[in-house]
């Protein structure tokens, strides 16, 4: 099976969860979501990752974002780690997961979106099957897959680079812009290519025209 790729349908599929059944395109509805996978319930990285999403909802919330785990365990084992999650992420803040968790033990919707380690063989459950790798899938309100990002098993995730890229991706979908290196929330954007000079300085009351021709940044206030 190909990878999936920018640009891709998001695969629908229907899927037992800690929140109960779900049909994914239905449960996405008009926002965005993230679909993310980890390794294993009961396991270190994963308890300080999901415990990072957890109290980050409001700002997922902001955004219109749905989010969504699945790991290869079963429903009574999320159920059961979900205490342990909210326990140790209290030493952080408040920490109370919301948020569903796929319960996919037997690895089809894993493999349909191709999470699965092949890499790691210590990333295995006790039959010798692999788990996944910290895959998240960024998913538009089209159920078009607009980000993807693979971690190894071993090395927790980034989650306001998360936040940074959807916040970039819903102001391009809005605004005639694209951003630059290291862009974050505020910070001065770039006028579209598709933009023609004539039409940016209509857009763009403060658009600043840089040597290169190419090159066109403005502020923009949302």
């Amino acid at each position: 099976m190909p990878s999936l790729r920018l640009g891709n349908t998001a695969p629908d599929f229907q899927a037992e969860t800690t929140a109960g059944p779900i049909n994914f395109h239905e449960w996405i509805g008009d926002s965005w979501a993230i679909l993310f996978s980890h390794p294993g319930d009961f396991t270190p990285v994963c308890t300080t990752e999901l415990g990072e999403v957890a109290r980050r909802a409001d700002d997922f919330a902001k955004r219109n974002v749905k989010v969504i785990g699945i790991s290869a365990n079963s429903l009574d084992d999320h159920h059961k780690w979900v205490e342990d999650i909210n326990e140790y992420g209290a030493k952080y803040g408040p920490t109370n997961v919301q948020f569903p968790i796929i319960a996919d033990a037997d690895r089809k919707i894993s493999t349909l979106y191709d999470m699965l380690d092949e890499q790691d063989a210590t990333n295995r459950d006790s039959k010798g099957l692999p788990f996944t790798i910290r895959t998240i899938f960024v998913i538009d309100p089209k159920k078009v897959i607009r980000l993807t990002i693979s971690y190894p098993a071993s090395t927790g995730r980034n989650f306001d680079e998360v936040i940074r890229v959807i916040d970039s991706l819903q102001l391009g979908d809005k605004y005639k812009v694209t951003t630059p290196v290291n862009w974050n929330k505020g910070d001065d954007v770039i006028v579209h290519p598709s933009v023609n000079n004539d039409e940016a300085k209509k857009l763009f009351p403060d658009v600043t025209f840089h040597k290169q021709p190419y090159l066109r940044t403005t502020p923009l206030q949302v």
